[in-house]
């Protein structure tokens, strides 16, 4: 079954008369036939936090996704990191993350792990077998990866650092590839984590996020769940569950107009590089053919200024391109970033703007030529 045949069809009502749709269950209290039923060792269902039919039927859809049978969905994309991290790393530990991770992600690292006396080492993007394995100490406990880096776009070779960490648990943060373009577990990564807020959700209408599991830690990602209270509303699984239908069927046009729009762009005089992991230019090209299969609308371009007041005008002259966080919906969006101010493995030199753009599904002559006449206001 193809991928968008199995985006159609998992997750399903798939006997007798029934909707096309699961039903949004929504709700707390889970009431019990008979006393039996409430001791029963493997009740399907005993109170809404731990989840409902809906939300099974999400992440049964999320599991085949990526690979997987244990999936815990939380309500934000930093939620899933976070209690990813917490699943694996624990007082006295020690916990390795890409330099190049959601600014988030760090600020977790960086606040809540310290006062807990777990301490994180930030590592080079690019780093191979030998430069995790020299990283690595007794007590490491955790790998944290994030494949291309969402606005710097490094991308980081996922089985050599596996190999490099031993028996240490990889966990990747899979929001990029959304499950379709790459698989982290085929990889070696033992949790493959998304923002279901981006690509799955697809319309920029809710807060999500999925850890999916290799078997041997499902438990202790469970476990954390629960012990942390992490639940999400039968409404919200539902949207996700929704966007799901379309996911392969979307990434195909946002693969094409954002690699459509970054040629375009390449070709620019205000642009100085693109960075897009499907482009040739791309240091990383040959590493994310090898282990992916695709690309989507989300990239970063250099551009051939610093001052910024001509970002401000550039991004006021734009009419089809918002200006806010997040991405993976149908609208397109440029947002301005200063990577310098969070980067500390390998600092980030480059002083000119970086600009991240999300490709939507408008109409490509529409963005170029959107994109044009914000250009040309930056000559008046």
């Amino acid at each position: 079954m193809k991928g968008p045949t199995k985006d159609a069809h998992k997750g399903r009502p798939a006997e007798g008369v029934r909707m096309v749709n699961p039903a949004v269950e929504c709700g707390s209290t889970v009431l019990f036939p008979d006393y039996a039923s409430f001791r029963a060792q493997n009740r399907p269902w005993h109170y809404g936090r731990m989840g409902t039919p809906t939300h099974k039927a999400l992440e049964e859809s999320l599991g085949e996704l990526e690979g997987a049978e244990h999936v815990s969905l939380t309500g934000s994309g930093l939620a899933a990191c976070t209690l990813a991290i917490l699943s694996v790393v624990k007082e006295g530990g020690h916990l390795l993350v890409t330099d190049s991770a959601y600014e988030p992600t760090r600020a977790f690292c960086d606040i809540y792990l310290k006062s807990l006396g777990i301490e994180t080492t930030y590592f080079d993007p690019h780093a191979d077998e030998a430069a995790i394995r020299e990283l690595v100490r007794p007590n490491t406990q955790g790998i944290f990866c994030e494949s291309p880096g969402s606005l710097t776009f490094e991308v980081q070779d996922i089985p050599a650092i596996v190999r490099g960490a031993g028996d240490i648990p990889v966990i990747v943060d899979n929001t990029y590839g959304a499950g379709v373009h790459y698989k982290p577990l085929e990889l070696g990564a033992a949790i493959s984590l998304q923002a279901l807020t981006k690509y799955v959700g697809g319309h920029s209408d809710l807060l999500m996020g999925a850890v999916i599991t290799r078997k041997d830690l499902a438990t202790a990602v469970q476990r954390t769940a629960r012990v942390l209270g992490i639940s999400v509303s039968g409404k919200d699984a539902s949207l996700a569950h929704r966007g799901l239908r379309t996911l392969h069927r979307r990434l195909d046009v946002h693969e094409a107009s954002g690699l459509a729009v970054a040629r375009w762009l390449e070709d620019r005089p205000e642009i100085a590089s693109v960075l897009h992991p499907g482009l040739e230019s791309h240091p990383g090209h040959a590493l994310w053919a090898r282990d992916g299969t695709g690309t989507n609308g989300l990239f970063s371009v250099i551009a051939d200024w610093e001052d910024e007041a001509t970002t401000g005008r550039f991004i006021d002259a734009l009419h089809y391109f918002g200006l806010g966080y997040s991405w993976g919906g149908y609208e397109s969006l440029c947002l301005p970033a200063w990577p310098a101010k969070v980067r500390s493995a390998v600092p980030w030199t480059e002083t000119r703007q970086l600009l991240r753009f999300h490709i939507g599904l408008e109409d490509v002559s529409d963005l170029t030529t959107d994109l044009k006449n914000a250009f040309d206001m930056l000559k008046r």
